[in-house]
């Protein structure tokens, strides 16, 4: 049994329901087998049903946007590439988006992105001003579908509403959600999603490799944008509240021959509007992310990991 096909946000398109996040593309790490490796990870997602290739101006500065471009350049794979505006303090004026979606385009040698997100709501930018700016992109042609991250239930609402008026859909909400961090479902992100057909993108799936287990036995704490999280900086401090439900992600990961990762990512996939982006640095990892979505965890089994879950301190 395989996970279905989702519709995105309110469109005709249907996609697996996973991606793949880039932001270690076009990161200089060292060699060995876990060197990034991000051409073997792009065709390693599209062998495997996997479309939706997200990144963001901000990622690498840039580095993570070139290195898609050069892939794609050389692709007649149908990948759909979403990016991100990060409205930075020195950009005062919503104007400053022509600009950077322009440089966006530049880097990814496309004329149009197809996913265009606002990367966070904390700037002196007005969420109208913002909607009208990315409904114009559309109307121009250089954008595909409408997109928001990090935005709370209210300022979905408004970005919503502003963009009904252009006659524009919001298509996606990108939050962190996994089975660490579930504050979608408390905080009305999830509920929205839902009322507003929009779709839920989860980032940091696996919070940072800690479903997995590889951070037990005293592994390092994640880095990059990892640290930023105040429940992963320290993953030590969490491992004695985490074993009951990383011991039944491996429980479970056994009946179906899979791993604990693989079965954390089912948890999320297997949600009606929700899409996680799992980061994939080369082509093992990409393909055992595919993996996640093409068999399904029960219902109880559902359960029992949401009841573990909500044990998390």
């Amino acid at each position: 049994m395989t996970l279905p096909d989702m519709r995105f946000g309110p469109t005709e398109l249907r996609l697996r329901p996973l991606g793949i996040g880039t932001n270690s593309w076009g990161a200089r790490r060292g060699e060995g087998e876990d060197a990034t490796r991000p051409r073997a990870a792009f065709e390693a997602a599209m062998s495997n049903g996997v479309r939706l290739i997200d990144t963001a101006e901000v990622y690498n500065r840039g580095r993570s946007e070139r290195v898609i471009g050069r892939i794609l350049a050389g692709s007649h794979e149908p990948a759909l590439v979403a990016t991100k505006f990060a409205p930075l303090p020195y950009r005062l004026t919503s104007s400053s988006l022509e600009g950077a979606l322009d440089a966006s385009l530049r880097r990814l040698q496309r004329e149009t992105v197809d996913l265009y997100q606002i990367h966070f709501p904390f700037t002196l930018l007005r969420i109208r001003s913002l909607m009208d700016r990315l409904a114009d992109a559309v109307a121009a042609g250089k954008v595909r579908y409408v997109g928001v991250s990090n935005y709370s239930a209210a300022q979905m609402r408004t970005a919503h509403a502003a963009l009904a008026e252009r006659g524009v859909p919001l298509v996606s909400n990108q939050v962190n959600y996994s089975l660490c961090h579930r504050a979608p479902e408390e905080n009305g992100v999830l509920e929205t999603c839902h009322e507003l057909d929009v779709t839920l993108i989860a980032y940091f799936p696996l919070a940072r490799g800690v479903l997995t287990g590889k951070h037990q036995g005293g592994a390092p704490a994640p880095r990059g944008l990892g640290r930023f999280s105040a429940r992963l900086r320290k993953p030590e401090q969490l491992q004695p509240h985490l074993q009951p439900l990383l011991r039944a992600l491996d429980e479970i990961g056994q009946t179906h021959g899979r791993t604990p990762g693989q079965v954390a990512l089912n948890w999320l996939a297997r949600q009606e509007r929700v899409l996680p982006i799992p980061g994939a640095r080369h082509a093992r990892q990409a393909r055992e992310n595919a993996g996640a979505i093409d068999f399904a965890i029960s219902d109880d089994e559902a359960a029992r990991l949401a009841d573990l879950s909500a044990e998390l301190p």
